[in-house]
């Protein structure tokens, strides 16, 4: 079924938002779509105000971002459980997230309003921090929690374990839980593999560990990952999809699971990963 509300979130910092906002919005207009945008996103289309995300998100069918994969990522930290379909445009370069470069914005306006987009389900994790007598939500992550080090240049020790059982005590810069989304974003320069969006798992990859045979490690999406924290230890902070570090306090330990929504990404048929990832990663074959 064709798409009769679409949301609008765009990069405003990119210097082609503002040529492209305004022609995005009318090429929507004339396929017969509304066209709602969100508080930052409105100004280039000369609107007076817009939404707050969680609103756009729930009024309407489908949401395009326009920007990088982090504005997609920073766009989605904002949307509720049942968020619509989210189309990525990159303004830049391609994205993985955002796999249509803005040369094809108007075959993807077509695309969209015809409604004959593709979609893909990605695992979310569900990341918390976890104290002496409770629990609370710290956030969910389409990419990646990280924990890291603070302000000084100090190796953490973290001990890990996986569904109850010990893992390993890592001494390092911190450590990552990334989804396959995120396997190729910070967890891929850690050393961590590539992971291909329907694999169902998730990787642990250590920061810059002192003890070299430390590897990534990959587990199913539905174990359950405890990161605790040395106490006597320096300053550590928890990253979700890196918007936002959080400090941990000597009380507290992160717990990681499986969310029970899912982020439906949406993108031109016949769009393949493998191709993204060739074109990212500049695998051509050859030795030049």
């Amino acid at each position: 079924m064709s798409p009769r509300t679409i949301g609008l979130i765009a990069n405003t910092r990119k210097p082609d938002a503002e040529t492209a906002v305004p022609e995005v919005v009318a090429e929507f207009s004339k396929a017969g779509c509304e066209v709602l945008l969100d508080a930052e996103t409105a100004p280039l289309a000369g609107a007076r105000c817009g939404l707050l995300r969680g609103d756009l998100s729930r009024r309407c069918d489908v949401i395009v971002v326009l920007g990088g994969d982090g504005t997609l990522l920073e766009a989605v930290r904002d949307f509720g459980h049942d968020a619509p379909p989210v189309f990525g445009i990159n303004l830049g370069s391609l994205g993985f997230l955002t796999s249509v470069g803005g040369q094809a914005w108007r075959q993807a306006v077509e695309c969209i309003a015809q409604g004959s987009y593709r979609t893909e389900e990605r695992t979310l994790l569900r990341v918390e921090l976890v104290g002496a007598a409770s629990a609370r939500l710290a956030g969910f992550a389409l990419n990646d929690a990280v924990i890291s080090r603070g302000e000084l240049s100090r190796l953490i020790k973290l001990d890990v374990a996986v569904d109850g059982a010990w893992l390993s005590e890592y001494n390092a810069d911190g450590l990552i839980v990334a989804t396959p989304t995120g396997s190729t974003a910070y967890a891929l320069s850690a050393g961590g593999p590539v992971l291909t969006p329907d694999s169902g798992v998730w990787v642990i990859a250590p920061i810059c560990p002192h003890v070299l045979t430390m590897r990534p490690v990959i587990v199913a999406a539905r174990s359950t990952v405890e990161i605790r924290p040395k106490p006597d230890g320096p300053a550590v902070y928890l990253t979700i999809d890196g918007q936002e570090a959080l400090p941990i306090s000597s009380m507290e330990w992160i717990r990681v699971t499986q969310a029970a929504h899912r982020l439906r990404l949406a993108t031109l048929p016949g769009t393949n990963f493998f191709e993204v990832l060739r074109q990212k990663l500049k695998w051509s074959g050859t030795a030049v």
